[in-house]
């Protein structure tokens, strides 16, 4: 489906990209959408949003923070930069809407007469943004279910998890390696990137750094300060695995 925002207000490039992102997550909320894959050419609000880089702009701000209300309406939602010549579609429509030329068959078009947003010193601050986004309500004591609360049996908890560190360890140290032959060839073959550095177990990486290994427990927790909280990253996979090796 493609669609055509005409704005009639003043608006730089930057404003103009924000819009867009803002108009097609409301799109796609309505449509039911869960999980989404958007890609556009501007890097400022890909960064922005993605929290690779800051907002220091209070109007940039305040279309970033709708972006961030918006978002908990997916469960999943990744912006991806792309260049401007591998988007000539969305670059289209755009001149299209801003030139006001008429509508091509099979596009939807909507007039839009002031900002998604309102922020510090906007002409519309007191009059709000047009077509508000929907904002969850904040959970009530009567809308939370009540739960019993049981106490654990410490002898019925499961066994912690092994470390998957420990057989590289048992042959590296000890030459020691499993009972079953296959899983033993299988070591065997691993073992070679792994190596023993000041006690600590690394892995050779293809580009020939060596990276610490640690224990799953750990990884987790790694994980989750990249990606949750405050400075909760929301890059692609591929990113989020760059960043926790580094």
């Amino acid at each position: 489906m493609r669609y055509m925002v005409r704005l009639h207000f003043p608006s730089s490039n930057n404003v103009a990209k924000y819009e867009a992102l803002v108009n097609v997550l409301r799109i796609a909320i309505k449509l039911g959408i869960r999980c989404l894959d958007i890609r556009g050419d501007s890097q400022l609000v890909v960064h922005h949003v993605m929290k690779e880089s800051s907002c220091h702009d209070a109007k940039m701000a305040a279309y970033c923070q709708e972006v961030r209300w918006l978002e908990d309406n997916f469960d999943g939602l990744e912006l991806n930069h792309v260049l401007r010549h591998l988007n000539e579609a969305a670059d289209a429509l755009a001149k299209a809407a801003s030139g006001q030329e008429p509508v091509p068959m099979g596009i939807f078009a909507s007039d839009q007469h002031k900002p998604s947003v309102h922020y510090e010193g906007s002409e519309w601050a007191e009059d709000g943004p047009s077509d508000p986004a929907p904002r969850a309500n904040p959970p009530t004591a009567s809308s939370v279910p009540k739960v019993m609360e049981l106490k654990e049996d410490p002898a019925a908890l499961p066994d912690p998890p092994d470390d998957w560190r420990t057989p590289y360890l048992d042959y590296l140290l000890h030459d020691t390696l499993p009972m079953d032959k296959t899983e033993a060839q299988r070591l065997a073959r691993r073992a070679k990137s792994f190596v023993l550095a000041e006690g600590e177990l690394y892995r050779w990486s293809h580009t020939g750094i060596l990276h610490l290994c640690i224990p799953g427990e750990q990884g987790s927790l790694l994980l989750s300060d990249i990606h949750y909280g405050v400075c909760g990253h929301h890059a692609a996979l591929r990113t989020l695995v760059g960043n926790a090796f580094r």
